[in-house]
């Protein structure tokens, strides 16, 4: 049994030992706030439950966790308790733990990044300073505390000499202010709020304690947030680090296949985008092997090898492994990619590229190899679906046979919530990186997102010319098309389209496609946890 810190939101805070017993686990019992992306390291087999799905309210729903835990843990199976923020800091985690103890049940206590820690960090506030700053206090605004038997000590806390932090204290911001003024604390002591701390969401507001109450209500700062109260607050700079990334907010959809679209939202997010993901084309084995296998057979009787994917390197060469082969089957073989990826990919092989076109696509592919291939034999190792220029424009010049080493196909179903999101207009980029996937997606769009994208609410942005006029044939516009036609080159023609952004900071408000929608009605009682 693991009672494990999920961190503040950033899916990079969450620690090495969190993600080991989310791989091992068989139950994951999550607050509705654990990003979505740290719950997608989730065995596709564990059980997932949020906590929402508990009988009861916040106060009342505490009994029928320990209950689950218990329970599963009683049957044998590795349960992770996933909370956010740190367990042990406003989270229950130690009442979870003492449960756990009186029943006999082994557990273990995992740490995490706590909201403060977080919102110090990505705001630049410190919560100590040598200068100005050389304690800290941790409190929570619930208003529970005014009913507990231990309760704050307002009088000592307005003249603590270091940074006061406030958890769950956005509800009752005013009287939290007013409380400290009476006891003393002066009127200018610098103070911030950061809500939504380490996600793509986070906004920064600075003010003097006397006024913080006003300016927060004007810029619509609610929960969850943190409050960060004295001297340290100074010392924050105009912009943090975090702030100033340029598609911060940034609502982001990623339509690539799931085992190839990471490396792009990993990208996008260290930019400051919120992403999420809709892939509406998966990869499998093709349907029969033996055209491939009967090539493989062949290789000697072919001068030059062309793959036009990461995807059909792999897929080839693999099946050449399994057959028997090893490299020294590829002779003298003279290798093309169809752009650096597909280079890259064949790198990891120990395998060099006799030709990359300097444009990343099946005409660039055509140009840069007609001069070298005339009179030659040629085997072109693709997916089984696509265009059929290359073989040709080659077949003009050379013998070209074409085998499908891999397979593509529709996914059957689509992400829901990212669906819903599209209908509602909660989407700033629908990316695109190959006419199938652009296909698949705009032929599944329901007719309120196809009005956003037309309205210019949702943009479209794809990863060449050809993609780009895939999805002009099913009648939307192209807002943004990649210079370089590779997800870099996607990504820099978002950057470069993205609005300053003080001022997309100012207008948003934040992104609504976020890690867990639950996120959208986070309330006090959980604050930044």
């Amino acid at each position: 049994m693991f009672l494990v810190g999920a961190g503040p939101g950033d899916p990079a805070l969450l620690t090495v030992r969190a993600v080991e017993c989310l791989s091992r686990a068989d139950v994951v019992l999550h607050d509705k706030l654990v990003a979505r992306r740290i719950l997608e390291l989730i065995r596709p087999e564990a059980r997932r439950i949020s906590v929402e799905e508990l009988p009861g309210e916040h106060p009342t729903r505490w009994p029928h966790i320990v209950r689950l835990l218990l329970e599963e843990a009683r049957h044998g199976r590795i349960v992770v308790r996933l909370k956010g923020g740190d367990p042990t800091i406003f989270g229950r985690g130690f009442e979870e733990a003492q449960a756990l103890r009186d029943a006999g049940i082994a557990y273990e206590l995992v740490p995490g990044v706590t909201a403060a820690l977080a919102a110090s960090a990505y705001a630049e506030i410190p919560l100590t300073h040598r200068s100005v700053s050389s304690a800290l206090a941790i409190v929570t605004g619930h208003d529970d505390v005014v009913d507990s038997e231990q309760p704050l000590d307002w009088q000592v806390l307005a003249r603590f000499p270091g940074t006061l932090i406030i958890y769950m204290g956005m509800r009752r911001l005013p009287q939290i202010v007013q409380t400290l003024l009476e006891q003393g604390m002066p009127p200018r002591t610098p103070t911030a709020v950061v809500q939504w701390a380490s996600t793509t969401r986070q906004q920064t507001l600075t003010a003097d304690l006397f006024d913080l109450p006003r300016r927060a209500a004007e810029r619509g700062f609610g929960s969850p947030s943190i409050i960060v109260i004295g001297p340290s607050v100074r010392c924050r700079p105009e912009v943090s680090w975090f702030e100033k990334r340029p598609l911060l907010g940034c609502r982001v959809v990623v339509t690539r296949p799931a085992h190839q679209g990471q490396a792009m939202v990993r990208s996008l997010e260290e930019l400051g985008a919120t992403v999420a993901c809709l892939p509406a084309v998966a990869i499998a084995e093709p349907s029969s092997w033996t055209p491939v296998d009967q090539a493989i057979d062949r290789l000697a009787e072919y001068q030059w090898l062309v793959f036009t994917s990461v995807n059909g390197v792999n897929y080839f060469l693999e099946r050449l492994w399994r057959r028997g082969y090893d490299l020294r089957h590829l002779g003298a073989l003279r290798l093309a990619a169809i752009g650096p990826a597909t280079a890259e990919a064949l790198q990891r092989w120990y395998l060099r590229a006799d030709v990359v076109p300097t444009r990343f696509d099946s005409e660039g592919l055509a140009t840069a190899l007609s001069p070298r291939v005339a009179g030659t034999k040629v085997l072109l190792a693709r997916a089984d679906r696509g265009r059929d220029l290359l073989q040709h424009e080659l077949a003009r010049i050379a013998s070209v046979d074409q085998i499908a080493v891999y397979s593509q196909f529709d996914t059957p179903h689509l992400d829901p919530l990212v669906l819903d999101a599209l209908q509602k207009g909660e989407v700033d980029w629908l990316t695109f990186t190959s006419s199938n996937i652009a296909r698949s997606i705009l032929g599944r769009l329901g007719d309120d997102a196809r009005r956003h994208v037309h309205a210019g609410r949702i943009r479209i942005a794809t990863i060449s010319p050809t993609t780009s006029q895939a999805v002009q044939q099913m009648g939307l516009p192209v807002a943004v098309e990649a210079v370089e036609a590779t997800t870099a080159g996607l990504i820099a023609a978002l950057v470069a389209q993205a609005r300053p952004m003080s001022t997309q900071l100012a207008e948003s408000g934040g992104g609504k496609i976020d890690e867990d929608p639950a996120r959208q009605q986070a309330d006090d009682i959980n604050g930044q946890k």
